[in-house]
This record gives C-alpha cells, sequence and structure tokens, in this order.
C-alpha cells in the first residue's frame, strides 16, 4: 500500500538541507507545538508507537500541505479526541471546557528536566530468540506492510523493502511498533543494525558503494 508519509529515499522532493542548531524553530508556536506534545504524552493515553501513527493517519491533502509541527498538531488533536481527553466540541472551541480529571497528571515545568532526561527506554526482556548474528546476509520483507493490522504502522521504510543487507549490529529485544502502535501489546523481539549498500536500495545511486543503516525488527527479516 503507498503511504504518503513514507518519503525516505523518493525523488523529486529536492534536496535535504542540514539546518544549524539555532534553526529549529522558525516560529514561536514550533517551539509551543512541540512541548504541547511532550506534555500530553504525559497523561498517559498513548505511546509513542500510537503518536507517530496518528501523525500517519492525517488525511494524505493535510499531511502534503501541513509543515512539520502542523503534523504535530493535527495528529496530537486526533489524540486528544480519539482518547476522550477533549470533546471534538471543546477542541474546537464551541463549548464551555472543564477541569479534566487528568489534571493531576500534568507535567510542570519543574519536571521537565527530569522527564526528558530519563526518555523512554524501549529494550524489554523476551523469550523470542535471536536467529541473526552479526556478519549474517538478510533480506527485508518484499513490503513495507504491517502484517498485524492492515494499513498499520510499521517501521520498516518503503525504499528498503525486499532488499538485501547485512547484520552490523544487535541491539537486544525492543517493543514491536507495529503492535504497540495498536494496542496489541508490546511485543518485543530481536532488533538489528543492517546496512545496506546505495546500489541495493536504488537504480542510480550517485554514489554506489555508499551504506544506509537502518535498525530492524526480526520479524522484517529473512535470511538471504
Amino acid at each position: 500500500m503507498s503511504r504518503v508519509h513514507d518519503m525516505g529515499g523518493r525523488f523529486g522532493d529536492g534536496a535535504v538541507v542540514p539546518e544549524g542548531e539555532d534553526e529549529r524553530f522558525h516560529e514561536d508556536w514550533h517551539a509551543r507545538a512541540l512541548a504541547l506534545t511532550l506534555a500530553s504524552g504525559s497523561l498517559g493515553k498513548w505511546n509513542i508507537d500510537v503518536s507517530r501513527h496518528a501523525r500517519e493517519c492525517l488525511a494524505p491533502k493535510d499531511y502534503t500541505a501541513f509543515s512539520y509541527y502542523e503534523k504535530w498538531i493535527g495528529g496530537l488533536a486526533a489524540l486528544l479526541v480519539n482518547t476522550g481527553v477533549l470533546r471534538r466540541d471543546e477542541l474546537a472551541g464551541q463549548s464551555h471546557a472543564e477541569i479534566s480529571d487528568l489534571a493531576e497528571k500534568k507535567l510542570t515545568a519543574d519536571q521537565v528536566a527530569g522527564v526528558l532526561a530519563r526518555g523512554g527506554p524501549a529494550d524489554r526482556k523476551s523469550d523470542v530468540l535471536p536467529v541473526f548474528t552479526v556478519g549474517d546476509s538478510v533480506l527485508t520483507r518484499a513490503i513495507a506492510e504491517n502484517t498485524l493490522v492492515s494499513g498499520g504502522h510499521t517501521r520498516l521504510p518503503g525504499y528498503a523493502a525486499g532488499a538485501r543487507g547485512r547484520i552490523v549490529r544487535y541491539h537486544g529485544t525492543h517493543i514491536l511498533p507495529d503492535s504497540n502502535a495498536h494496542g496489541l501489546g508490546e511485543a518485543p523481539e530481536p532488533l538489528y543494525a543492517v546496512a545496506f549498500e546505495a546500489s541495493q536500495l536504488w537504480a542510480h545511486p550517485e554514489h554506489p558503494r555508499d551504506e544506509v543503516v537502518l535498525d530492524l525488527w526480526q520479524s522484517y527479516l529473512e535470511a538471504a
């Protein structure tokens, strides 16, 4: 299935222009959008994979028209309504908003540094054993799709589907986004760093011997 958000390696979108550290926010509201998204996450109503999928579910016409932080706010609005934190009329300012029972979970200014420092580790213990070792040749799934949920979230990019690579690192067992984004449990499984030659990913790479390294879950891979 074609996914509008799966833009990696796509031709025709222009060059990627790196920005300096002081250019992270081009408008004042960009920083507020980031802060609001992080603060809302502290309510405990969704996880990072659910929030990523919410942005992916924006209407294609909106996704292509929105700027980066407009996508964040669009996804957040959907999450707030879909999880019952806000009603649609409250979000639209069409009714009087009442104090939520979740108010006690709000992230206060003095807590921010500690919360960000702790991060959100995704490594978990699992009974699923690794089947690949460093140096093994592997093939990625032929179609970059979620095999658990039709049209669901996955971290296998389309440009790497059906490509041959080699294992360069084993990261341990980590939460599977394809499951975690859809309320199906964390389902941790082995996670690997996989290196792909540019010539495996694109028909006419500018530098064929360059490599792209992707972190990919075991269920995305098979022995080459």
